[in-house]
């Protein structure tokens, strides 16, 4: 009897270890995607962080350490050794055209997002047609944000500047004649889910200018806006556009190519904008874009050519494309006084105008509009990153600006434009370090949407 009751602790001991380790084994914790030993990048403005682990589940971002793995197991499990991770891109400012042959396109480029801010085809219809596009499986998308058709007057940018048969009153745009119809068309878009009013105040990109928008239509749209809780995003070429823009109390500029700040005449006005936080969209590509007919070799890129055939692109240098290129060259020569202009020495004053918006408060949003001749969807987000690097700005603070900035101008940074636990599941896995180039952003190994892994071109 001794015998036996001294194996009875024992045997006790043994069940209690039995129990304890099936119960563990019973805590088996499931996930869609892991992606284990990663370096993480999440958009905050955070330094890197090395191999961390990033848990996925029902489109969503469970939960982020840096813990060995443990019972965790996933329908898809990545090993981030060695890559970077990084949140999906947001293109501020983006025309996709054709629907079908560009979404596909952006996501290849790790362009998770974008905000349409109008365009010549954007009926009630059309509009609606991005969103079901880009919400469905029917072909590989971006998430689409959007505005009102454009508010502007007859006779000026962009229905003149760009003529054709598509501009068509109260479908794809509303042609202003007095203050007072502005109250009906706001009450109107805003029974849409768009992000904003969107006015143009240019009077043109380039000669015979036409008058610009009245002040007073621009502060009644704002007014009007307020009404139904949305923003005010307003296209601007100049300093002159910027004041209406600041007086009328507008919330996002979606432009700064063709802006010229000078500091002791416009602090003002800067102060103005940035005590007020407005989001200001950089836009830069579109200056790049006229240098390329006299670059065609940029069109050989191998980036660009996977989704760009270069015939294509090519054809697009027509000889009216060639003569505008020479003009504006000779313009950035004898008025803007750059020699021998390029990529490098007209990006840099721009940026050096950009650092003083965002020292003012200004939210820097990083935007193409595309889909100008040579700013092609998803990839010129590649290449106004870059130009920012050129200026001068750090790939950390690059990389916030395509991102959470433009997730808060959006004003869905509590889901997206960052890697933190309880966002969306919107990212880009890198073979290369974006911290010691901005173009390692283009060494894309998978892009995620929603935690699932979309499909790029070959």
């Amino acid at each position: 009897m001794k015998t036996l009751f001294n194996k009875v602790p024992l045997m006790v001991l043994l069940v209690s270890i039995l129990v304890t380790y099936s119960c563990k084994k019973a805590k088996v914790v499931e996930f869609d995607l892991v992606i284990s030993n990663v370096n993480l990048i999440d958009g905050t403005g955070n330094t890197l962080q090395e191999d961390m682990n990033v848990f996925v589940k029902d489109s969503l971002i469970i939960k982020i350490d840096s813990v060995q793995l443990g019972n965790e197991v996933a329908s898809k499990m990545i090993d981030g050794a060695g890559k970077y991770l990084i949140p999906g891109l947001i293109d501020g400012h983006a025309h996709p055209g054709a629907l079908e042959e560009n979404f596909p396109k952006f996501i290849h480029y790790g362009v998770t997002g974008i905000l349409v801010p109008g365009c010549g085809h954007c009926s009630d219809e059309h509009f609606a047609h991005m969103r079901k596009l880009s919400s469905d499986t029917i072909i590989t998308s971006p998430r689409v944000y959007h505005t009102s058709q454009h508010f502007t007057m007859e006779g000026r940018h962009p229905v003149k500047t760009y003529g054709g048969d598509q501009w068509v009153h109260e479908k794809t745009v509303f042609l202003l004649e007095d203050t007072l119809q502005i109250e009906d068309y706001v009450k109107r878009v805003a029974q849409n889910p768009i992000q904003g009013i969107k006015v143009t105040i240019e009077d043109g990109p380039h000669p015979p200018f036409v008058p610009r928008i009245p002040q007073e239509f621009v502060t009644k749209i704002v007014k009007e806006a307020k009404k139904y809780d949305l923003e005010v995003f307003a296209h601007v070429d100049d300093m002159e556009e910027v004041r209406i823009a600041e007086k009328a109390g507008v919330q996002n500029i979606i432009h700064f190519i063709g802006v010229d700040v000078v500091w002791e005449r416009d602090k003002e006005v800067i102060k103005s904008l940035g005590a007020r936080n407005i989001s200001w969209v950089t836009t830069l590509s579109i200056g790049k874009s006229f240098m390329y007919p006299l670059h065609p070799e940029w069109l050989d890129e191998p980036a660009l050519t996977i989704a760009y055939d270069p015939k294509e692109t090519k054809a697009q240098i027509t000889p009216d494309r060639l003569q505008l290129a020479n003009e504006v060259n000779d313009f950035i020569e004898n008025v803007m006084g750059i020699a021998n202009p390029d990529v490098e020495n007209t990006s840099i004053p721009q940026i050096a105008d950009i650092k003083l918006l965002e020292q003012a408060g200004c939210n820097i949003v990083i935007g193409t509009d595309t889909y100008n001749a040579f700013v092609f969807p998803g990839y010129s987000m590649h290449e106004e990153m870059e130009m920012m690097e050129i200026g001068g700005y750090e790939p950390l603070k690059i990389i916030t600006m395509a991102t959470l900035n433009a997730a808060k101008m959006l004003h869905v940074e509590n889901s997206l434009g960052s890697i933190e636990e309880g966002k969306i599941a919107d990212m880009v896995l890198l073979d290369e370090n974006p911290l010691e180039t901005i173009r390692n952003t283009l060494k894309i190994n998978k892009v995620f949407k929603n935690g699932i892994i979309q499909t790029r071109i070959e």
